[in-house]
């Protein structure tokens, strides 16, 4: 019997890898240089998952948003020197990345060259035909480079799973028609992913999941 999924495309921050201290560390040293205070981290993490601009500006609150224009090579700048210091995969996902199905990209709301950065730096690039970022294209929510990705793949749109960790996903997977699996190591909350067609709490079950027959 053969799997019901022939490609699966992740999300990148969350997913894949756990890249919450390099995040905290480049938005605070943003802050500093703009004299601004600093979050606790925990607060950054907040902030992710919708894109670079969304996440500076909401670190910058409705009080500095205007510094907007100069907070953003601020970030940039920060981000990429230390893109690779404290981002790791999670456990279990380069074995993972090793089995099938062998048709898969990414599709991140972070810059795209950063995402593609990480993952090379991280020794799994290899493993993916595309890396698309917040940067190349409508952001997730918007379904179109989803629905772009899939065109690519030799499978059906019901033979393709989205794997991520927020409701951003889940609206992305829904916007295109296709299943959606949510994990719960993330940065989301796990009461918002109850409308994931799949949600699970270990790379384990991601496995099970990607392996269900049709």
């Amino acid at each position: 019997m053969r799997p019901a999924f022939r490609a699966v495309v992740y999300d990148l921050d969350g997913t894949l890898v756990d890249s919450r201290g390099d995040l905290a560390d480049s938005v605070n040293q943003m802050l500093a240089r703009l004299g601004l205070p600093r979050h606790p981290e925990a607060l950054v993490w907040s902030f992710v998952g919708d894109g670079a601009e969304r996440l500076i500006r909401r670190a910058l609150g409705t009080a500095h948003e205007q510094r907007y224009p100069e907070a953003l090579p601020l970030w940039l700048e920060e981000y990429g020197a230390c893109l690779l210091r404290k981002t790791r995969l999670y456990p279990g996902i380069a074995e993972l990345l090793r089995l099938p199905p062998l048709q898969r990209a990414v599709l991140t709301n972070k810059p795209g060259g950063f995402a593609r950065a990480i993952v090379d730096g991280l020794g799994v690039g290899h493993a993916f035909a595309e890396v698309i970022g917040g940067d190349e294209g409508a952001r997730k929510p918007d379904p179109a480079n989803l629905l772009r990705i899939c065109a690519a793949f030799s499978a059906s749109k019901e033979q393709v799973l989205l794997v991520g960790d927020s409701g951003v996903d889940i609206a992305t997977a829904k916007a295109a028609g296709l299943r959606v699996c949510a994990v719960s190591w993330g940065f989301g909350e796990r009461a918002s992913l109850a409308a994931a067609d799949f949600v699970c709490d270990t790379v384990a079950e991601l496995e099970t999941v990607l392996h269900l027959p049709a």
